[in-house]
């Protein structure tokens, strides 16, 4: 019998954050909504710092435990940097792609990994990319998830996220 392995709660709330922060800069790119206006609809409404939440209501939905402020951080900052992160991302797609032809879900997955890997520069690449293969991962079959994985190992092999980690060591 092997059993899953116990997960921090803190590690558990940087997840949230990541799938959270995924979902805002989707919902800012369709809705064109302000950035401040999302993430306070997703701190009233869609994720809670509380980690003993039950089930929701009937539907099912309770809020996403998730670290606030790595939550406000990352949306923020992908948004305000999106030209640098979109460019990133485009150096990499093959000759006949462009960035609009990536799904809107994994367009947001992409801008906010590349995000961290370029700016927490304490959390080591594989840790980054393995988080985001695993979101976009939930959303689809499976075929985004090696493009994006695919696009991330790029970008971090080619800007040298791997190795400013190891000077900061």
């Amino acid at each position: 019998m092997t059993s899953k392995p116990v997960v921090s709660k803190s590690i558990q709330a940087l997840r949230g954050a990541r799938l959270a922060a995924v979902q805002a800069l989707y919902q800012i790119e369709l809705t064109a909504k302000p950035v401040d206006y999302v993430v306070r609809e997703f701190n009233e409404y869609r994720i809670s710092d509380r980690y003993d939440l039950d089930d929701g209501d009937e539907s099912g939905d309770a809020p996403l435990f998730a670290n606030r402020e790595f939550f406000g951080k990352l949306v923020k900052s992908a948004s305000e940097d999106l030209i640098m992160l979109d460019a990133q991302i485009e150096k990499r797609l093959a000759k006949d792609w462009t960035l609009e032809r990536i799904d809107p879900i994994a367009r947001s997955v992409l801008r906010t990994a590349v995000y961290e890997l370029m700016n927490y520069l304490n959390i080591p690449v594989a840790v980054i990319i393995n988080e985001y293969v695993s979101i976009i991962a939930s959303f689809g079959d499976g075929k985004n998830a090696g493009f994006v994985n695919g696009i991330l190992e790029k970008i971090a092999n080619e800007t040298g996220a791997a190795s400013a980690r190891e000077q900061q060591a």
